[in-house]
């Protein structure tokens, strides 16, 4: 049992809606954007590859290299977020990324293009996981599936968005800079500006938050505090045990599978849709604005769910293993493109399904350090796979493989990451 003080004094419902309404709308406004300026080459890719001659081949492996960037920091990123400050690391990165996504516009060759995505991923490596550790640091084990999910529909959202307004910037042409230019301009930007809106907006933790009141502030960190003993008592795990932990190579071994899928299901959308439609680029965005709309329902039913009945590991195995079969009923011969666009936004809904659960998986049973450690390694499978993902879907196209060849492989990549997460132990919650 926890020995956190009483809450007679303190409305805890009301605390805890006060602390959601202050931190997720700003961090899910700057992690709509950080998805929006990694993903949306791929909307700029229906008009990118032609006017500066790059195959497919250089799009997979460009896509692809912004993941390995991404590796460089993430195990630093999410320990400055437990050790340092939130605030001044989102701040730095957001400034820094909004620049180099910008400055996408200006590449003409394919090395130049390589390293813009590398030196972004750079850039944006440690957002992620260190918002999942900042989460820690205000939503308590039961709420923050929650939390999670109301940041992971900024996923969806953001490329929901980006869908139809990358299809009016496409069509931009001013001051001699073609519309796919404009798309990275446009969109890149605004990172710059809430970077300083961060700086002076977002609180490291609750004893930092002078909008809460005196108890209000103590009973916060007495809870987390309290949930964090509790963690300590039922199993003190150094950061070298939690590396050892066959758990965690599980995770990391199951979204980089997993993921492997994910990712490229996702950058390579546009294209895909294109292919099967046969329709013009600004229809081509409007239906896979389609798909990440059924992903943004996804995220919150996902999440509720989860919360809901305790499970965590089926949500997200089961998930992840039911993308694999809609996506691959979608290359079943002889069906109308109504059809196959039926497949794929069941597709999109139970691809964002399994990712807010999943996430909520490594905090279980770690300490905080440990956490943060095993967080940051399992986010580093999770862009190993964007890399591979995306490679590998690059190289079957260029070396004229179909779309039904290449959402196979993606299906599977689905089905295995679920089957591999289904092996998970996890101890059921004491009472």
């Amino acid at each position: 049992m926890s020995d956190a003080p009483s809450s007679t004094a303190v409305d805890v419902p009301k605390l805890r809606r006060k602390v959601a309404w202050r931190i997720l709308p700003l961090v899910v406004i700057l992690y709509i954007v950080s998805y929006l300026d990694r993903a949306n080459v791929a909307f700029a890719k229906l008009r990118m590859g032609k006017a500066l001659g790059f195959s497919d081949g250089v799009f997979g492996f460009g896509i692809g290299v912004f993941f390995i960037g991404y590796l460089f920091l993430e195990i630093p990123g999410a320990l400055l977020v437990e050790r340092w400050s939130a605030r001044k690391w989102f701040a730095r990165i957001l400034v820094t990324w909004g620049l180099i996504s910008a400055s996408m516009a200006f590449v003409r060759t394919p090395t130049q293009f390589y390293w813009a995505r590398f030196i972004l991923g750079v850039a944006e490596a440690g957002f992620f996981p260190g918002i999942i550790v900042y989460f820690t640091h205000w939503f308590v084990q039961s709420d923050r599936s929650r939390a999670l999910s109301g940041l992971l529909v900024a996923v969806p959202l953001s490329l929901a968005l980006g869908a139809p307004v990358s299809s009016l910037l496409l069509d931009v042409h001013l001051l001699g800079i073609d519309g796919w230019q404009w798309l990275f301009i446009v969109e890149g930007l605004p990172a710059v500006l809430l970077g300083f809106i961060t700086l002076a907006c977002l609180t490291d933790r609750p004893r930092d938050a002078e909008w809460l009141a005196n108890e209000e502030r103590e009973h916060l960190e007495a809870e987390l505090a309290a949930e964090s003993r509790d963690k300590e008592v039922t199993g003190k795990i150094s950061v070298r045990q939690a590396l050892r932990l066959p758990a965690v190579w599980l995770l990391v071994i199951g979204i980089l599978v997993g993921n492997s899928g994910g990712y490229a299901l996702s950058f390579w959308l546009p294209t895909t849709v294109k292919n099967l439609s046969g329709g013009s680029d600004q229809l081509t965005l409007l239906y896979s604005g389609l798909y990440y709309c059924c992903g943004i329902v996804s995220v919150l039913v996902s999440g509720q769910s989860a919360d809901r009945t305790g499970d965590r590991k089926w949500h997200a195995a089961g998930g992840m293993m039911a993308t694999g079969v809609f996506l691959a009923c979608s290359v079943i011969p002889g069906q109308s493109f109504g059809v196959q666009m039926v497949w794929l936004c069941l597709t999109g809904f139970s691809a964002f399904f399994w990712i807010s659960p999943f996430w909520t998986l490594p905090s279980l049973t770690l300490t905080a350090s440990a956490a943060a450690v095993a967080t940051g390694l399992i986010n580093m499978g999770a862009n190993l796979a964007g890399y591979l993902g995306n490679h590998i879907t690059g190289w079957l196209r260029s070396h004229s493989y179909g779309e039904t060849e290449c959402l196979l492989f993606l299906a599977a990549c689905f089905m295995a990451g679920g089957l591999i997460i289904s092996f998970l132990r996890i101890k059921p919650k004491s009472l």
